[in-house]
Order: structure tokens, then C-alpha cells, then sequence
């Protein structure tokens, strides 16, 4: 069974930075894409940024050139570096780690989500 484990989450002032790291148990790891997502109170899940087991990433307009997202394979984890912080950042952070290997061969999986909150 495939675990996500986030952290790295805290209280930070406007324009100040934090390392978010998504840790995943299980057999592999390399064939996921592993991706973040975020949830403000009161809104639902949106999309922050991707990286595909090639290396290629993806990010949402509102955090390009802001944050930057990176996989080790060998240590099975992802990071998220958000620099520049706003406080319409903040939110709870997840992590997911997607898998399509063809019909009845999908995977998704969730952490349980870390806490950023980016206040003066």
C-alpha cells in the first residue's frame, strides 16, 4: 500500500520561503507522477505544480516563477520550494502521487495535507 507523508508546512511572513517535502512508502516511486495541490478554507482543491518521471514540470499560473517543485527518486520524495510567499498561499498543502499504466491501471494517491500560512 502506497503512504504519502507531507511536512514542512509553518507560519511565515509575507515574502518569506518554506520547503514543503512529500516522503512516499512503498515499492516504487519512478513511474509516479508526483504532483501538489492546495485548499484554501471555504474553496476547493486546486492544482500548484507537477513534475513527470522525466523530469518535465508543470505549474499554475499563480505560483509560476514562485515555487518550484523537484523529485529524488532514490530517496522516493518530492519538494516543493515556495518563494515569495503571499498570503493568498495560504492554505493546506497535499501531496499526490499519480500512476496511469493503461485501462484499470490508474493510481492516485494523497498525503493527509500540510498547514501554510503566510501571515505578518
Amino acid at each position: 500500500q502506497v503512504q504519502l507523508v507531507e511536512s514542512g508546512g509553518g507560519l511565515v511572513q509575507p515574502g518569506g520561503s518554506l520547503r514543503l517535502s512529500c516522503v512516499l512508502s512503498g515499492n516504487m516511486f519512478s513511474p509516479y507522477t508526483m504532483s501538489w495541490h492546495r485548499q484554501a478554507p471555504g474553496k476547493g482543491r486546486l492544482f500548484v505544480a507537477a513534475v513527470r518521471n522525466d523530469g518535465s514540470t508543470t505549474y499554475s499560473d499563480s505560483v509560476k516563477g514562485r515555487f518550484f517543485i523537484s523529485r529524488d527518486d532514490a530517496n522516493k520524495t518530492t519538494h516543493l520550494q515556495m518563494n515569495s510567499l503571499k498570503p493568498d498561499d495560504t492554505a493546506v498543502y497535499y501531496c499526490r502521487a499519480y500512476y496511469y499504466g493503461g485501462i484499470g491501471a490508474e493510481r492516485s494517491y494523497w498525503g493527509q495535507g500540510t498547514q501554510v500560512t503566510v501571515s505578518s
